[in-house]
């Protein structure tokens, strides 16, 4: 495995190794995998590789963090210093960012990290008296956009309006090297900082054991620089200016809050306003078709208008033709005129055709009766059979023939319509 960045290198870590140490330990699979989601893996890789690059001071790293419950988990964290400006001068906040298991889609967990000469500022606004950070923008972290780079910058804003530390006197003012703290004291240390934070009501995250290093000279000035020491007290501040900073503190989380409210407002409006757009595209499709479908019928509609006053005409020539030819003598079959040659022919197809099969049904009565003999009824159905078969040939020819008359009749009463 990629070893962690340490922060005794003289140079900013290698952003390559930074990367091969990320990409390793998010790849771990087993017990000794870090408990961060699969598809948000890649996402922290490149929220830790955008805030090294942005800030080389702060150094990833795995480390173990206690719950309140007593649970130990193996997180990733940035630990170093978030520079800011405080009077004209750039001074360096130590710093550690753990990454919750539930990170990014919840805020990480801030803690400033006060070296030996270092002293948390008491009420202060956004650090409570364990360490632990509390900002806007933590608090309105919004997946996925929110980002560590962004959370540093706003770190460093905050804290250069107010600093959350500063230097103490040291008793001792020759001090000299002490040997590193056993485990035991440490852990007397984390535990009384963990009992203090949950007495002060930061009980969303506990203070994590953090073991002590070694960090470059402090930026606020030894114990022996009375300057530096006089100048961050808080009991030397200008009460108004404090005043001042912390009216502006708070108008920034009211302005952010109510950014949050109305932006909450309106994302439900739109998502009103786009459900009320699918339901009037689904109805804009069914009355489109509906319309299409009336189009339809008017046309079928129009088609079958043409054909009845085209029968219509007709009947009102046939009608004024034979108006006049009534008389008191008229009988039923005179009615009945062939008006060509086609019709002739077909009516006596069809009589001749209508006659043979009347003589064949007296056959069989015939037959049936015994009046006639069975090879004589034979004989005559074959010879009635194959004239009638001759006589509808005819009229199935005929029909063929009038059927074109028809249609080119018909096509032509169409021309007048709609030229007229």
């Amino acid at each position: 495995m990629v070893p962690s960045p340490s922060h005794s290198d003289p140079l900013p870590p290698n952003p390559q190794i930074i990367q091969q140490f990320l990409s390793s330990v998010l790849s771990q699979r087993g017990p000794s995998a870090l408990p961060y989601s699969e598809d948000t893996k890649w996402l922290i890789r490149q929220h830790l590789v955008s805030l090294t690059t942005a800030f080389p001071s702060l150094v990833p790293r795995t480390a173990t963090f206690t719950h309140n419950d007593g649970r130990s988990i193996n997180l990733l964290q940035s630990d170093g210093t978030v520079p800011m400006s405080f009077q004209g001068v750039t001074y360096n906040i130590p710093v550690v960012i753990w990454l919750m298991e539930s990170y990014p889609r919840h805020p990480p967990c801030v803690y400033v990290n006060p070296t030996r000469d270092m002293i948390i500022k008491r009420s202060h606004p956004h650090v409570n008296p364990s360490g632990m950070v509390s900002i806007p923008y933590l608090q309105n972290w919004i997946y996925p956009s929110s980002n560590l780079v962004e959370l540093v910058r706003n770190l460093s804003v905050m804290f250069g309006r107010d600093p959350p530390l500063y230097s103490q006197r040291r008793p001792n003012p020759n001090p000299s090297p002490s040997p590193s703290p056993s485990p035991s004291s440490s852990f007397g240390r984390n535990s009384a900082n963990s009992s203090i934070a949950s007495n002060m009501g930061a009980a969303a995250f506990p203070r994590p054991g953090i073991p002590p290093r070694a960090y470059p000279p402090s930026p606020y000035g030894s114990g022996n620089d009375v300057a530096s020491v006089a100048r961050l007290q808080p009991h030397t501040e200008d009460p108004n200016e404090v005043f001042k900073r912390n009216a502006i503190s708070k108008l920034v989380e009211m302005v952010h809050s109510d950014i949050v409210g109305i932006r909450k407002t309106r994302e439900a409006e739109m998502e009103g306003l786009f459900g009320a757009q699918g339901v009037l595209r689904q109805r804009q499709e069914e009355l489109d078709k509906g319309l299409k479908e009336m189009q339809d019928e008017k046309e079928g509609l129009e088609q079958k208008l043409q054909m009845v006053l085209m029968n219509a005409d007709v009947l009102e020539a046939w009608l004024r033709d034979n108006e006049g030819k009534i008389s008191s003598d008229f009988q039923a079959d005179d009615a009945f005129e062939c008006v060509d040659v086609l019709s002739k022919q077909m009516l006596e197809c069809t009589a001749s055709d209508l006659a043979i099969e009347d003589v064949i049904y007296s056959l069989d009565k015939a037959v049936q009766d015994g009046a006639i003999q069975f090879d004589q009824y034979l004989r005559n159905v074959r010879l009635l059979s194959r004239e009638q078969f001759f006589h509808r040939a005819t009229a199935a020819k005929v029909r063929a023939s009038q059927l074109q008359t028809q249609v080119a009749n018909m096509a032509s009463r169409i021309s007048q319509y709609t030229n007229g």
